[in-house]
């Protein structure tokens, strides 16, 4: 069966094998120049050569394009030389089974049938945008054992049913994400019973608390990914994008970057003294 790597690249990097401590890079000048090295120092600590990897799990993002595709590419790679199955995973939507845990750990979970917890999942986007997913909670049902399991480690992430999103996957400005989001959350509390509160979790979190704080129903403002918690992050990473590829096995495994490429298709060359314009090749 293998050992499970998990390689992510999009906010920093993020080394491990499941059941290990990850390596991190935080340094964004760094992390790309550092990330084969830090793949095979983590999977030699773990006791497993290249040929041990079962899976390979890979972020996609959404992040900024460039380190995004390095993680990515580089995950291609070892799966195509080990035979390993590759699958990737968003790393908006495994925030929220990581934000569960984080609150049960806190004794501030509650009761699910009368406390309905939102994750608001961001990445920092960058030029003074976030990318976003609002996710309801997989305790929505009200199962308070499976609640209960939130406060262990991988029986969380298998046991609960997948997040379902209120607003899907985007990129926008903060104050126009907290518009939709207040909207999002009107309607979902006339169909719910019960108080609701929306977590804001992720990188950028903490960057934009300001603008964020017009959210209605605010709960925590937690500036860190599911990939900062450590082996137990790293294993609820790896189970919610086990459980998504068995749901969507045919997932492209590709950077999510939501934002439209910079570079543009150059104009034709100008007419110069009547004479007719070259058409750029290249």
């Amino acid at each position: 069966m293998g050992c499970t790597l998990v390689i992510d690249t999009s906010y920093g990097s993020t080394v491990g094998v499941v059941g290990r401590e990850p390596i991190v890079e935080t340094d964004s000048r760094t992390h790309v120049e550092r990330l084969q090295v830090n793949i095979a120092r983590a999977v030699s600590e773990a006791g497993y050569g290249p040929h041990d990897i079962g899976t390979v799990v890979v972020g996609l993002g959404p992040a900024p394009f460039t380190g995004l595709r390095a993680g990515i590419v580089a995950a291609k790679a070892i799966a195509f030389a080990t035979g390993a199955k590759l699958i990737g995973q968003n790393v908006l939507e495994p925030q929220t089974q990581w934000n569960l845990i984080r609150r049960a750990k806190a004794g501030t979970l509650g009761d699910p049938a009368n406390l309905h917890v939102l994750t608001l999942a961001v990445n920092d986007a960058r030029r003074k945008q976030l990318y976003f997913e609002l996710c309801d909670s997989p305790l929505a049902g009200g199962d308070v054992t499976v609640a209960e399991a939130f406060k262990d480690d991988m029986a969380a992430a298998t046991a609960a049913t997948p997040a379902r999103p209120l607003i899907d996957m985007d990129i926008d400005y903060p104050a126009s994400i907290v518009e939709r989001v207040n909207r999002a959350v009107r309607d979902y509390r006339d169909h719910v019973g019960g108080d609701v509160v929306v977590d804001v979790i992720g990188h950028g979190a903490g960057k934009y608390a300001d603008a964020l704080a017009g959210i209605a129903h605010l709960g925590d403002v937690t500036d860190e990914s599911v990939l900062d918690g450590g082996k137990q992050g790293l294993s609820v990473f790896a189970a919610d994008a086990t459980l998504a590829h068995e749901r969507n096995p045919e997932a492209p495994v590709e950077p999510l970057y939501l934002r439209r490429p910079d570079a543009e298709i150059p104009a034709p060359l100008k007419h110069v003294l009547g004479h007719a314009g070259a058409e750029r090749t290249a």
